[in-house]
């Protein structure tokens, strides 16, 4: 029996078996109600919600302290001798690379040819709002980190959870924070594996097969899968095997690449477009308010919009915090003030910047989507781009190649954590994680396991259910948080405090060793 049908077996069983669970619980998670003409799911309504009421709660802290964040990303109030592993470019680059990948290339070309270019616009209002949630989660995730006596940190919302509900809310408190902590750990570990990993390698996988010999080509074979999966795997591998440091070594370069290379990309296209520029932007803003030909109108628009920005840059489901936790600061605030700019990267700029190529390159496929036509979301965004670089499916496949690795080695750091929160920080315990999620890199190169991956992403939204819940309930210490940093920026700004970091009355961060 050959690779291939050994592995489709798999596959169809896998599928078999899981599909009817992933059904049901894509139902519950994903339950929509009908409004204006069309459905809208009620996890994005709870995730923009979110966005709402802690941008009132905060003051728009997203526009406010925005050159602030930027500040901070740079080192201007860094303090010697903070507990933590990285730096703040370090572990933003790293949370980053978890939220930018295919979706930000296939997501968007989805998102404008359901919700029409008008989609484009709440996208961007919807990605605004998630910046205040990030730095709610963010924030908290800092706070009640634990650092370990080798110097590592755990942070996320396994930690938040449990000793944040304690602390404000005793022994009660502490029993409903356990529970949520298990529970996210989870299903951070489950979309960890199969959306973060599988999913990513079998995408790269597919593209690259794709533009480099097509179906005839010795990588569409078993065998070029297989040597595909360990190459990835390796890399992936040896990158883990250093921790997060490595992880931050690796990401604070190939984000910036990989978001470079594609922007450029944009910018080619929208500049090689140049005179059609204001008639998009005005397709946008129209389509936004007059969405006529899409399901629902504006309210139809506005969904998908929200939708594609909620799913892309992961405000509230407490996955980046844990990310974020391992960075080098005494002041949690500082770092829920980086993380903002993590949905401001990912959705006002990358998405946007997708959104706006396709628009301005109206390619044919683009067209037949809208008319109904089923065409794969990277092919339209492929197309647009080809309308001025005919040999645009070799960078294409580049970018999809590096927001694939960097996706895996953030969300094999997330999965790491999660195990170790439910297994035990042992050598041999964090060895066996690498060991399976390595395996997994291989399996994502011939196997494609839809129903599980769908599992996963329904996993992951529950998660957001608990972890919100409890960014409403420890919001008020996310406000003494910020009220102390803002005063530490005020006496560094005024020489009260040197830049050696000197800061006697902050109280230290909370550790466990």
């Amino acid at each position: 029996m050959s690779l291939d049908s050994v592995t489709q077996n798999v596959d169809e069983a896998v599928s078999d078996f899981f599909e009817p669970i992933a059904k049901w619980l894509g139902d519950v998670v994903f339950y929509a109600v009908p409004v204006g003409g069309t459905e809208l799911p009620l996890i994005v309504a709870w995730l923009v919600v979110a966005g709402l009421v802690f941008t009132g709660w905060f003051g728009f802290l997203q526009v406010r302290k925005f050159r602030l964040a930027l500040d901070v990303v740079r080192g201007k109030y860094d303090e010697k001798g903070s507990a933590g592993e990285v730096n703040h470019f370090q572990a933003l680059t790293a949370a980053v690379s978890g939220t930018v990948g295919l979706g930000n290339i296939a997501g968007v070309a989805v998102a404008v040819s359901i919700g029409g270019p008008g989609a484009t616009f709440w996208m961007i209002l919807c990605g605004l709002l998630g910046m205040a949630t990030k730095f709610v989660e963010v924030t908290l995730g800092v706070k009640y980190r634990e650092v370990h006596a080798d110097g590592t940190v755990s942070g996320g919302p396994m930690h938040y959870l449990p000793k944040g509900l304690a602390e404000r809310f005793g022994s009660g408190g502490a029993k409903l924070g356990k529970v949520l902590a298990v529970l996210a750990s989870i299903m951070v570990l489950f979309f960890g594996l199969f959306g973060g990993n599988l999913f990513q390698t079998n995408q790269s996988y597919a593209q690259v097969a794709s533009t480099f010999g097509g179906e005839d080509g010795f990588l569409a074979s078993s065998a070029g899968a297989v040597l595909f999966g360990l190459v990835v795997a390796a890399l992936v591998g040896l990158v883990l095997l250093g921790g997060i440091r490595s992880i931050a070594s690796v990401t604070s370069r190939l984000v910036p690449a990989m978001a470079g290379i594609y922007i450029v990309a944009c910018l080619v296209v929208i500049l090689g477009n140049v005179t059609h520029v204001p008639d998009a932007f005005q397709t946008i803003l129209q389509g936004a308010f007059e969405a006529d030909g899409v399901a629902g109108g504006v309210i139809g628009a506005l969904i998908i919009g929200f939708q594609r920005a909620g799913f892309s840059n992961e405000a509230g489901l407490g996955s980046a915090p844990i990310a974020h936790s391992a960075v080098k600061t005494n002041h949690p605030a500082s770092e829920g003030l980086v993380a903002l700019l993590e949905p401001f990267i990912d959705t006002v700029v990358i998405c946007t910047m997708t959104a706006l190529t396709i628009v301005i390159a109206d390619p044919d496929s683009w067209a037949e989507a809208r008319a109904g036509e089923s065409i794969g979301g990277i092919t339209i965004t492929s197309d647009a781009f080809e309308t001025v670089l005919p040999w645009f499916p070799v960078v294409l496949t580049v970018a999809v190649l590096l927001f694939a690795f960097s996706t895996i080695l953030t969300w094999g750091y997330y999965g790491l954590k999660a195990w170790s929160y439910l297994f035990g920080k042992s050598k041999a315990s964090e060895t066996v994680f690498k060991v399976v999620w390595s395996v997994f890199v291989v399996l994502g190169a011939l196997m494609s396991l839809d129903s599980l991956i769908s599992l996963a992403d329904s996993a992951l939204f529950l998660l957001s259910v608990f972890n919100i819940i409890g960014l409403y309930l420890l919001a008020p210490v996310v406000k003494r948080e910020l009220g102390s940093f803002l005063e530490f920026v005020r006496a560094r700004k005024a020489g009260e405090i040197s830049d050696d970091g000197g800061d006697e009355d902050q109280e230290s961060v909370k550790t466990t060793v």
